[in-house]
């Protein structure tokens, strides 16, 4: 019996993302400033560009890394099996990009974490599925309690970026009904 490498973008993220923490703790913190995308950004830069990719990487905590992966290595995979790894991988470039772009744009704080990934693999898991002419209501449910409580949730001051968790979700929405049923299977 051997161990299957059976989802490899999301595997390579979630090693990368826990290299990426253990690296920084090694570092005494010298590492995470390149996987958080700050508030403004020097267009000249090319760091900052690359931040607007990178801080889906970059968590703050060992508990905030396994929240995200969690949910990662639970949704991921069935993603990935539909829409094959180079789909998901540009699906996941995408929602960072969005996210850190509409982050510099619209926030003054840093930001980093899988988060808005993760909401973008939840509501894409969501419509699987789906087929011509319907919403799944797994789909509705979804928006009304993940999304929901996150719209809830942003009324209070906390240090969470409950909108990366929006953006990522509204990237996933946009995903599943923009490839709908034409979803391929991975070989």
């Amino acid at each position: 019996m051997r161990i299957d490498y059976n989802s490899p973008v999301i595997l390579s993220f979630t090693f990368a993302a826990a290299l990426i923490l253990l690296g920084d703790a090694l570092l005494l913190g010298q590492l995470m400033p390149y996987f958080t995308v700050g508030g403004s950004m020097t267009l000249a830069n090319p760091i900052d560009w690359l931040r607007l990719f990178t801080h889906v990487l970059g968590h703050g905590s060992v508990a905030h890394l396994v929240g995200n992966l969690t949910l990662i290595l639970l949704l991921g995979p069935i993603v990935e099996e539909k829409y094959g790894s180079p789909a998901l991988a540009g699906m996941i470039a995408l929602t960072a990009l969005v996210t850190g772009v509409l982050n510099v744009v619209l926030f003054s704080t840093g930001l980093l974490g899988a988060s808005g990934i993760v909401f973008m693999l939840i509501l894409l898991s969501s419509v699987t599925n789906l087929k011509k002419g319907t919403i799944p209501l797994t789909f509705l449910l979804v928006v009304l309690f993940y999304l929901g409580g996150e719209v809830i949730e942003a009324l209070g001051p906390d240090e969470v970026s409950q909108a990366a968790h929006l953006i990522g979700g509204a990237c996933g929405a946009a995903f599943g009904f923009a490839f709908g049923r034409g979803g391929r299977r991975a070989t």
